[in-house]
């Protein structure tokens, strides 16, 4: 089972950005995929989270509007749309999966995914 992000890059203040979480290993139809970020000095935070069979997606209140999660299980892929980004969003991005959980809907906390990639970096800055 692997995980790969992409698409990390340096990007001015009220620009966008799309970052790819690539699997493989595994097909996603039957788990949760969730975003997390680490900025430094602070512990890892959640960003969002896709449900892979039904494309039900969470947001935590600071990316609410301004992200957009999506998956195309065709390719095995999940990606966060990143608009109207600010300084406050440079972190490491991180993507996990949840496989097979228990529960009907994804959550944003980073204790209940089981695999995680690399991460990429973003560095939001004029």
């Amino acid at each position: 089972l692997q995980l790969v992000e992409s698409g990390g890059a340096l990007v001015k203040p009220g620009g966008s950005l799309r970052l790819s979480c690539a699997a493989s290993g595994f097909t996603l139809d039957s788990n949760f995929i969730g975003w997390f970020r680490q900025a430094p000095g602070k512990e890892r935070e959640g960003v969002s989270c896709i449900s892979l069979s039904d494309g039900y997606a969470n947001y935590v209140p600071s990316t609410k509007g301004r992200f957009t999660i999506s998956r195309d299980n065709a390719k095995n892929t999940v990606y966060l749309q990143m608009n109207n980004v600010k300084p406050e969003d440079t972190a490491v991005y991180y993507c996990a999966v949840d496989i097979d959980p228990p529960y009907s809907f994804c959550n944003t906390y980073p204790g209940l995914y089981d695999d995680w990639g690399q991460g990429t970096q973003v560095i939001v800055s004029s």
